[in-house]
């Protein structure tokens, strides 16, 4: 879904594209940010396919991205933008834990991480931020983010998770969410049997015994990750 180009509602103002699968929570974000004199939501997309089309019809100065889409995720749409739209500034909004994600998606190339928990102005402060060429964390990953270059540490060496690559990750949030291995290859456009090696790789890494426990801890996640 592409909502209006860019008119004269947007003249003098900042471009900003919101790409996120809840209805709700691309309403929100466009009468918060429509409020402001500065800025203007230019474009509305829910997957990664209109959203990058979206971009290259609405041209935004910035893009809000969430990182649980329909299909391929947020991580897999920010490498394309980087690819397709190297400059574009992106900021990542998400449901998801900070302390596993900002990092994955600062890596991949965004330039600022915010949780959806947080106060509705920090979504303009970061965005204004980012506009003015400044990277936006929070201050736990930023104080985090700090202990990892002084002493080294592994920002989120706390969780196995940290070892799983982007996909592998994309994988388990999907097998908790309910998904056959037949539906996630079909949502991430890969063979069965790429899936089931992603899998494999998965159980290993978590020391999971059987695929009735990669499923188990998958949806117990996934489950902790929307109650937080």
């Amino acid at each position: 879904m592409i909502t209006r180009r860019p008119g004269n509602f947007t003249a003098g103002k900042k471009k900003i594209l919101v790409v996120d699968d809840h209805p709700i929570v691309r309403q929100g974000l466009t009468l918060l940010i429509n409020q402001e004199a500065d800025l203007a939501v230019c474009g509305l997309a829910e997957e990664m396919h209109s959203g990058l089309r979206a971009i290259q019809a609405n041209r935004p100065d910035i893009v809000i991205l969430d990182i649980s889409l329909t299909g391929p995720d947020g991580l897999e749409m920010l490498k394309n933008i980087r690819i397709n739209f190297p400059h574009l500034p992106v900021l990542i909004l998400s449901m998801h834990d900070e302390s596993i994600y900002a990092e994955r998606a600062l890596r991949a190339g965004a330039n600022g991480y915010i949780m959806k928990q947080e106060a509705t102005e920090k979504v303009l402060v970061a965005l204004r931020r980012i506009l003015n060429g400044e990277i936006y964390v929070s201050d736990r990953i930023s104080n985090n983010m700090l202990q990892h270059y002084v002493r080294g540490a592994n920002l989120s060496e706390h969780s196995l998770l940290a070892e799983l690559t982007n996909r592998e990750l994309e994988v388990f949030r999907l097998i908790g969410d309910g998904r056959g291995t037949r539906q996630i290859a079909d949502v991430l456009h890969l063979s069965v049997k790429t899936v089931e090696s992603y899998q494999a790789h998965i159980k290993e890494k978590l020391s999971l015994r059987s695929a009735r426990e990669l499923v188990q801890h998958a949806i117990q996640w996934n489950v902790t990750e929307k109650s937080a």
